[in-house]
């Protein structure tokens, strides 16, 4: 109490210190929203004579005709004074002192009758129409007034501190509660009061002149804060001006819309600061090349947008080309180089849409279909893009939460030693169940979850949700995961599958991590290191769908797998190509010398397991043994192979 006494001393004692423009400035913003002083007057009035008429005591209607007669005569008064301060012949100390004398006459009338209701009458609708009314009242003219704070809060007692001493007056324990809570929100709203007085004082006093300031803020509104282009407000503002006008100038509208591609890796490897100098240089760059003619904006994080005209659509493809070129020249930052590539959708007026919304979704949706095709590209809207695209949007959108909602749930495939006919492992198959599509294929969600980054948390709680399955199992069956080529390059890989040993008590050689070949191409470094570092807290690492178009015996040599696993093209062919034949047997002939064994999976006839059997490959997997399974039922699995 004693800092909210100072404060409001400071308040004063700035006040008096303000000059004649600034104050001006802020009695302004007392009459700046008059149909917020309409409303609030003419719903408090209504209110009060309701109760007034309802409860036909004298008091309360006497009250209530005076609350009414200060507010018609504080509209007028607001109306007024709005209109003539507009053609600037209004004396601001009399606006302040008007304002003033009508507020706390206002304030204390609502004040008054609040306290009338609660002493003269016991009905507990009219007692909470007056309360709220009033608190009401005192809530909107703490923000609403913070421009002049002696008088927001001296309205705010005068509305509030009445019904204290009404709820008092009644010595019931509910109703004191009560107005221990009405003190306790005077106090938070004279803190809240005094804290936008002071955002609105130092923002006013930045420049004397309240024109330039409103010039000033209107530029920085319309512009990207870092690279200077337009921001999303101004884009959105003149490409609707220019479509409005395209009837008349005529030609083609052009919207690219532009992202460059693997900028967080730019931020993760250099830092924020070697990030922002690259998206500082690729809007120079655009807005250099198109500026004059065009709009550059910056739409937020490393999306960029540009507008431009063409005589016919033609041109379109050369302006992407050149963005392209423009954003693959390197940048020198800190004694690094730092390239990027960017990846364009393309929409064109009238043709791909005739308003703002249109445009925009179907540039976007070409921009999806550029990084969904590899990234580095260019690609025009199609309509043919809508379903396939938006569907991916849409499960984008529903994998956020999807961990949290509990719609993901695995499913165990046994792996089975060709040898004995026991299982040796169980492969853990990732599903889910969405709220709004059901079941959707982990070949359609999986993709999206790595592209927007969800894989990394969802590839966490398979690893735990895995190892804890497969501590119950039988300490010789082992439990393989499938690693994402993200999890794969991620720098806490090794302590994220610690954790999950640790906290489930799995013994580390009872898990194998399956990476699949096209996850060695993107950095060979980078996943021998990953792989090394697997092996060393006794990790076992399989290479999936091997001979699957990248395959390279160099894989075999210079990664650590301890198993390589057939890819399930080569089983279904067994029994009519003699080819595949040979190429199971060398790949089972070549691992054995190795020390690697091997996994066919994908068994779904007796022939391909006789023909598996000849090659002497070590394990196999398909539906011809086993179908994929829940937890549950690979614990009675086992159970059933276990007397005991």
């Amino acid at each position: 109490m004693t800092r909210l006494i100072d404060r409001l001393r400071q308040v004063r004692h700035s006040d008096e210190r303000i000059t004649a423009q600034v104050r001006a400035v802020l009695v302004e913003s007392l009459y700046a929203s008059p149909q917020s002083l309409i409303i609030g007057a003419l719903t408090s009035s209504a209110i009060a004579a309701v109760v007034g008429w309802y409860s036909g005591d004298a008091w309360l209607i006497w009250c209530g005709l005076l609350i009414g007669l200060v507010g018609l005569v504080r509209i007028g008064d607001a109306v007024r004074l709005y209109r003539h301060e507009r053609r600037g012949a209004a004396s601001v100390r009399r606006q302040e002192r008007g304002y003033r004398l009508g507020a706390l006459s206002y304030s204390g009338l609502l004040g008054l009758f609040g306290l009338l209701t609660l002493t003269r009458t016991d009905h507990g609708v009219l007692q909470l129409l007056s309360v709220t009314t009033a608190i009401g009242y005192a809530a909107g003219i703490a923000g609403r007034n913070a421009g002049r704070p002696l008088i927001a809060l001296a309205q705010l007692c005068c509305a509030s501190l009445p019904l204290v001493v009404g709820l008092l007056i009644a010595l019931q324990p509910l109703k004191a509660v009560l107005a221990v809570v009405i003190l306790l929100f005077v106090v938070a709203m004279m803190d809240i009061t005094l804290q936008t007085y002071r955002a609105i004082l130092k923002a006013t006093t930045v420049s004397a002149e309240n024109a330039a300031l409103a010039e000033h803020h209107a530029l920085l509104a319309r512009r990207d804060d870092l690279t200077g282009v337009s921001n999303r407000t101004d884009f959105r503002e003149r490409f609707e001006a220019r479509l409005r006008h395209l009837p008349v100038a005529g030609g083609k509208l052009v919207l690219l819309w532009l992202d460059l591609d693997r900028f967080k890796e730019v931020n993760d490897s250099f830092g924020h600061l070697a990030g922002n100098a690259l998206l500082v240089a690729v809007a120079k760059r655009l807005k250099d090349a198109f500026g004059d003619s065009g709009i550059v904006a910056r739409l937020g994080g490393d999306e960029f947008a540009i507008i431009c005209s063409t005589p016919n659509g033609k041109g379109a493809a050369e302006i992407g080309r050149t963005m392209l070129q423009l954003v693959k020249q390197p940048v020198l930052h800190g004694g690094h180089t730092l390239r990027t590539t960017a990846s364009i959708g393309v929409a064109i007026a009238p043709e791909n849409g005739g308003d703002a919304d249109t445009l925009l979704k179907n540039a976007d949706l070409a921009l999806y279909r550029a990084k969904e095709g590899g990234r580095g590209q260019l690609f025009f809207y199609e309509p043919v893009m809508d379903e396939k695209i938006e569907r991916r949007r849409q499960l984008g959108a529903e994998l956020h939460g999807a961990l949290e909602r509990g719609e993901f749930h695995l499913m165990f495939q046994p792996i089975f030693d060709l040898g004995s006919g026991r299982v040796r492992s169980c492969e853990t198959l990732l599903r889910w169940t969405n709220r709004r599509y059901g079941a959707v294929s982990p070949a359609e969600f999986i993709p999206v979850a790595e592209d927007n980054g969800q894989i990394v948390a969802i590839g966490t709680w398979v690893l735990h949700e895995a190892c804890r399955a497969a501590k119950s199992w039988p300490d010789e069956v082992t439990i393989a995961v499938n690693l994402s080529p993200i999890q794969l390059r991620s720098t806490n890989l090794a302590r994220v599958i610690t954790d999950a040993l640790d906290a489930t008590g799995l013994p580390p050689e009872r898990l194998t991590l399956e990476v699949t070949e096209s996850v060695l191409l993107d950095d060979v470094d980078a996943s021998l290191a990953a792989l090394e570092a697997l092996n060393q807290i006794k990790v076992c690492t399989t290479l999936d769908d091997f001979g699957t178009g990248y395959s390279s015996l160099s894989y075999l040599t210079q990664f650590p797998f301890q198993t390589l696993k057939i890819d399930r093209s080569f089983i279904t062919d067994l029994e009519r190509s003699p080819a595949s034949i040979a190429i199971v047997q060398t790949v089972v002939d070549l691992a054995a010398k190795l020390g690697m064994r091997t996994i066919a999976e994908g068994v779904e006839t007796q022939a391909q397991m006789d023909q598996l059997r000849r090659t002497r490959c070590d394990a196999v997997q398909g539906f011809l043994l086993a179908e994929p399974m829940p937890a549950n039922m690979v614990e009675a699995m086992f159970a059933g192979d276990n007397p005991s």
